[in-house]
C-alpha cells in the first residue's frame, strides 16, 4: 500500500528555516506529482506547494511564494519542502500528499493519499 512518511518538523524562531522530507513507498514515485498541505490549529487544511513528476513544474500558495521551495529526488523516492524566513503564521501540521493519478494535488478533494503529518512551530 502507499505510504508517505514526513519528517523534519520542529520548533524554530521567526526568520529561521526548516527542511521537511517525505519518503514515499508503494507507488511508482517518479510517475506521480507530489504536494504539501498544512493545517493550522482551528483552521482547514490548505494547499502549500506542488511539484510535477519530473520536478520541472512547481506551484506555490501565495502565502509562501518566495520563501518555500519544493523539490524532489526520484532516486530516493523523496520530496522536500525547504522553508525559509518562517513566520509565526506558518505554524501548522504539514502533510505530504499525492493523487491516485500522476498529477499533483492542488486541493484537499484531489488527494488520494496522505502522510501522517509533521508539526512545525514558529515562535515570535
Amino acid at each position: 500500500q502507499v505510504q508517505l512518511v514526513e519528517s523534519g518538523g520542529g520548533l524554530v524562531q521567526a526568520g529561521g528555516s526548516l527542511r521537511l522530507s517525505c519518503a514515499a513507498s508503494g507507488l511508482t514515485f517518479s510517475s506521480h506529482g507530489m504536494s504539501w498541505f498544512r493545517q493550522a490549529p482551528g483552521k482547514e487544511r490548505e494547499f502549500v506547494a506542488a511539484i510535477s513528476w519530473s520536478g520541472a513544474n512547481t506551484n506555490y500558495a501565495d502565502s509562501v511564494k518566495g520563501r518555500f521551495t519544493i523539490s524532489r529526488d526520484n532516486a530516493k523516492n523523496t520530496v522536500y519542502l525547504q522553508m525559509n524566513s518562517l513566520k509565526p503564521e506558518d505554524t501548522a501540521d504539514y502533510f505530504c500528499a499525492t493523487q491516485r493519478d500522476v498529477s499533483p494535488a492542488y486541493s484537499v478533494t484531489e488527494v488520494g493519499f496522505w502522510g501522517q503529518g509533521t508539526q512545525v512551530t514558529v515562535s515570535s
